[in-house]
């Protein structure tokens, strides 16, 4: 089975190797049919304590590292948001897809 990988801005990196990341998503509200934005925070190794509050990274779901830490820190754009660093992943995904075909 695959492993899950979401994007998400840093919210602290108080402790050491360790970020939490804040992940928004969004659903429709099933009566109101209003959009509604929810969020959920991940706590996530970071192995340099490389990632500053408010950089975007792209986290991967891993084996237990601590009681609460079950995500590992992928990469991200240092001082960029969340959507500009999807697009930036997708963007070389397709770059890459179309050079092996």
């Amino acid at each position: 089975m695959p492993k899950r990988v979401l994007y998400g801005i840093v919210v602290s990196n108080i402790c050491e190797k360790t970020v939490t990341v804040r992940v928004e998503r969004r659903i429709k509200h099933p009566i109101y049919k209003k959009y509604i934005t929810l969020s959920k925070k991940y706590i996530a190794h970071d192995e340099y304590n490389t990632y500053n509050p408010g950089d975007a990274v792209r986290i991967e779901e891993s084996r237990p590292i601590s009681k609460r830490k079950h995500w590992v820190v992928l990469g991200g754009s240092i001082g960029a948001t969340a959507t500009e660093a999807m697009v930036d992943t997708q963007a070389g995904q397709l770059q890459s897809s179309g050079d092996a075909a």
